[in-house]
């Protein structure tokens, strides 16, 4: 199976990316524009890059392929998707982002924006249409490594600007913190900015080979990593992103991970948001949390960007999304101690640390302390790598068939009470449990998703979960 869209952009093996697939996916793009009118000869789109090793010859191939088109690539060279989404509503240009995000360095990726923001599902499966019927076109598969004028200046700048003037410049005075920046195309840009709020930085963990860094299910090597670093230069927090900088990472002072579900929420209070956008994943306890109205939706950042614009469009006002993921968008305009934020309805990791930061900083009170503030249930998440599609939708589907089929394979951790197929299978438990579980739209894997009113009780649950997800069998 090729390249596919999952989640979030166009996801597949990086040699299958390289070369003709990333010329017919941009060629297909840039024939979206111009069908639906936005775009023209001569209209400038630009191009963004993680640090995998295969992203700039993917870049290179879609700047070739844009250029036959008839428009013109700008070059926005290595920065975070958010920095690259935020410049393209600046300049009214369409964009794509060569990253394949959190999964292994062996896979890559793209992700498309129109010059209104990122791409919905209906984009996504035009362009998928068009790439089809594009596919036997020598001209649509021709690899020539095109080039643009170099804007990762202007980019970047823009980017840590958005923040630099938004609060003050004491704002984090007194904080130590540490940047894990491991090969995050954020991992000077978020130096700057927090440095410029007033906080001690510590650059750790610098690395030119690629780490995928998952910020929902974080390693034991990098939980390790974490806690020895916490300990060692007393800090308090460490603060990092994934690969393309959009989903944000915090660790306490002792370097234990927030979830970034509460990241979403600490966000929507920094802002005074009144309507939130989640997905299903997302700890159940944000609706009492919030004290807001909260819309549900399936997995996936298109699906959370759906639900800010119908309620922008329903007269809603402050409006945010964010996912578990810990990526936040805003959907409306926000203001901020009189200054301006404007909407970027694409995942940010900025903003969220920014927030998380701030709240320890303001009430002197270290990062744990602001967790317990929160009260929310218990979640915990992992996932099973190398789980084929085949064998995650043939256990779906079983689910599906019937509350036999459930009761058979979870009843031995308790009565199920309620079930949920908006996105996977998230199953309500006797006690107010929750178990979901969900095949990953990126990558070959199912994650499980668990939550429970004290630790011990969900980590038990999580193991079980597990267990039955390496277990089961057609």
């Amino acid at each position: 199976m090729g390249p596919k869209f999952g989640t979030s952009g166009l996801r597949g093996l990086a040699t299958e990316l390289v070369g003709r697939v990333a010329a017919l996916y941009a060629t297909a793009f840039a024939n979206m524009l111009l069908e639906r009118g936005q775009a023209g000869p001569g209209t400038i789109v630009l191009i963004g890059r993680d640090f995998r090793p295969s992203s700039p010859e993917i870049a290179a191939t879609c700047m070739g392929a844009l250029a036959r088109a008839g428009m013109v690539p700008v070059d926005c060279g290595a920065l975070p998707t958010p920095a690259l989404a935020l410049y393209g509503l600046k300049l009214g240009a369409a964009s794509l982002m060569v990253t394949g995000s959190h999964i292994p360095a062996d896979r890559n990726g793209i992700k498309f924006y129109s010059p209104n923001g990122e791409i919905n599902k209906a984009e996504e499966q035009a362009i998928t249409r068009l790439a089809e019927q594009l596919a036997a076109d020598a001209g649509s598969i021709k690899v020539e490594h095109g080039s643009g004028a170099d804007h990762s200046a202007e980019a970047t700048r823009h980017f840590i600007e958005r923040y630099k003037a938004l609060l003050p410049g004491t704002l984090l005075k007194g904080l130590n913190v540490g940047v894990y920046q491991h090969s995050s195309v954020a991992r000077d840009i978020l130096i700057t900015i927090l440095e410029s709020l007033g906080a001690t930085i510590l650059p750790i963990g610098r690395s030119e080979v690629f780490i995928p860094i998952d910020t929902e299910a974080v390693s034991e090597a990098t939980s390790e990593k974490l806690a020895v670093w916490a300990k060692k230069y007393a800090l308090d927090a460490i603060v990092s992103t994934d690969g393309d900088g959009d989903r944000p990472f915090v660790a306490d002072e002792i370097g234990s991970p927030l979830r970034g579900d509460l990241l979403g929420l600490i966000s929507a209070k920094f802002l005074g948001a009144k309507f939130i956008a989640t997905p299903v994943t997302s700890n159940s306890g944000i609706e009492a949390a919030s004290g807001v109205e909260v819309v549900r939706t399936r997995v996936g950042s298109p699906y959370v960007i759906s639900a800010m614009i119908e309620a922008v469009g329903c007269g809603k006002q402050r409006v945010i999304g964010f996912e578990a993921n810990g990526g936040v968008m805003l959907g409306s305009d926000f203001s901020v101690g009189g200054a301006a934020l404007s909407a970027l309805p694409t995942r940010d990791s900025v903003l969220p640390i920014i927030a998380t930061l701030k709240a320890a900083a303001e009430d002197k009170i270290p990062l744990s302390a602001v967790v317990a503030q929160h009260h929310l249930p218990v979640a915990l998440s992992s996932r099973i790598e190398n789980y084929s599609i085949d064998r995650s939708c043939a256990l779906l589907a079983h689910l599906k068939a019937s509350d036999t089929s459930v009761e058979r394979l979870f009843g031995g951790i308790g009565r199920v009470k309620a079930m949920d197929c908006m996105d996977g299978v998230r199953l309500t438990l006797h006690g107010g449990r929750i178990l979901h579980i969900r095949p990953s739209g990126n990558a070959p894997e199912v994650r499980c998703y668990v939550e429970a009113e004290d630790r011990g009780t969900a980590e038990h649950l999580l193991a079980q979960g597990l267990a039955i997800l390496n277990n089961w069998a057609e």
